[in-house]
């Protein structure tokens, strides 16, 4: 940093520019000295503008006319004109890039040789203390945080959480622990497992032992961590008192960090975990430290929140509230998909609905939908759909090989419903090779209104 800072203020003391000095961290190029304007940003991601392009050639442009530079990109004030230099190490590498901004027309005599000339001579400088600056923990969690607003699983957002801690806290493994999924609220107290690790190939025995351990010991972790917050070990437990942790320190366990994934969240919550970072090694961690883990662990929190919302959101935008099944746009999608010729639609009414509403009102109704609702899906086989389309109105949506198969489903309906002590009526149109689905679907509701004229509780194919 003070190299860079020496070079761009020598630099600056001969012209106006905005002249900064980069330094390639990670994925960017990072602003690590600059000076000639009162505002500049901070990094560009690599292989963007003219820093970019300067970097990846690892040669040095003049640009006398930015406007017309197809990569030009405003970092500053308005300019008119740019110089961009390499920044070489020894071995003839880019490890960065000086650049030069002019705000106002004027002689760059020169100027592209003592940029490039200053890049070499700070190359090798930056060569003798040991090359660019590492990523800082901060920039670490940053980049971490913005890792994890981009995944798309419950499971991705937690292998992301325990490879960030790992790489920021700098130990060995990290592992994600939660109750165990599908149980009952007193049995998560019992049942605990790791749902996530990250660790590097030689620390995966440290994990492997980890899943040893008795699940109450896995499991009052996870409590002590949800209930009262981050915890860090003070040293080697060979010489510290560790009672209570011996299980951990029997696995080979020597330094932990354990922070809440949802703090102040009882351990029974479906939404709870542990971000727990081991190490075979005793290493003190510094209170700075815990608290980024503690940053890193409540926007995994987030993020889990955010994936859980969305999933609600859509189910609620693709499904009946009442019954659950699928409506309108789903079935508009099964639809697109059929296969003419082997595709049955079954139009489904529940017999004198309107009676139900008119003499035992609403609610009684709604409890007639969800348990005819029910009774039909279970009567359906793997793979076949039932769509809520209409008030009383259902749809199944099943692929046969013939039409005396789509009848002895649709047979299966009629049974099933007269097992609620209710009927139904029931259509059933095999789609055509030519014919478009909504066609099909005609054609079953016709079929539907002949079995109602009929008297209904029956079932009638098409023609």
């Amino acid at each position: 940093m003070e190299a860079c800072n020496a070079t761009v203020s020598v630099l600056s003391r001969h012209t106006p520019a905005l002249i900064e000095a980069l330094l390639h961290v990670k994925d960017q190029l990072r602003c690590v000295s600059a000076s000639g304007a009162w505002q500049v940003f901070s990094a560009v991601p690599l292989g963007h503008g003219v820093v970019g392009r300067v970097y990846a050639s690892g040669k040095a442009v003049t640009i006398l006319d930015v406007a017309n530079d197809p990569d030009y990109i405003r970092l500053g004030p308005p300019i008119t004109s740019e110089i961009c230099a390499p920044i070489i190490d020894r071995t003839g590498h880019p490890v960065g890039v000086i650049n030069a901004e002019w705000a106002e027309a004027q002689p760059l005599d020169g100027w592209a040789e003592t940029l490039t000339e200053a890049g070499r001579l700070l190359g090798a400088r930056l060569s003798e203390l040991g090359g660019p600056p590492a990523e800082t923990r901060s920039e670490q969690l940053l980049r971490h945080a913005l890792a994890l607003t981009n995944a798309e699983t419950d499971a991705d957002v937690l292998v992301r959480a325990c490879r960030a801690a790992r790489e920021v806290t700098g130990l060995a493994a990290a592992v994600l622990l939660r109750p165990a999924p599908d149980l009952l609220p007193e049995e998560q107290e019992l049942r605990v497992v790791i749902a996530a690790s990250s660790p590097e190939p030689r620390d995966r025995p440290l994990v492997a032992r980890l899943a040893q351990i008795d699940p109450d010991r896995l499991a009052a972790l996870l409590d002590e961590a949800c209930r009262y917050g981050a915890s860090y070990t003070l040293g080697d437990p060979a010489v510290l008192d560790a009672r209570g942790f011996e299980a951990l320190t029997a696995a080979g366990v020597r330094t932990m960090i354990a922070v809440p994934l949802g703090a102040g969240t009882p351990v029974v919550s479906s939404s709870v975990g542990a971000l727990v970072v081991l190490d075979e090694t005793a290493i003190v961690p510094d209170s700075a430290l815990v608290n980024l883990l503690e940053l890193l662990a409540a926007q995994a929190s987030t993020c889990l929140e955010k994936l859980t919302t969305l999933r609600r959101l859509h189910l609620q935008a693709n499904s009946d509230p009442l019954t659950g099944l699928g409506h309108g746009g789903p079935f508009g999608d099964r639809l697109a998909n059929a296969t003419p010729g082997r595709t049955a639609l079954l139009a489904i009414d529940i017999d004198q609905f309107k009676s139900v509403n008119d003499t035992l009102g609403h609610a009684a109704g709604d409890r007639v939908l969800v348990q005819m609702s029910s009774a039909l899906q279970q009567a359906l086989r793997l793979g076949d759909e039932l769509f809520r389309v209409g008030g009383d109105e259902f749809v199944a949506v099943v692929d046969v090989p013939s039409a005396a198969e789509a009848l002895l489903v649709a047979e299966r309906l009629v049974a099933a419903a007269r097992a609620t002590g209710r009927t139904i009526s029931v259509g059933v149109a095999i789609q055509g090779e030519l014919e478009p689905p909504e066609a099909a679907m005609y054609r079953a509701d016709q079929a539907l209104y002949a079995v109602k004229r009929n008297g209904r509780n029956g079932v009638r194919l098409a023609p």
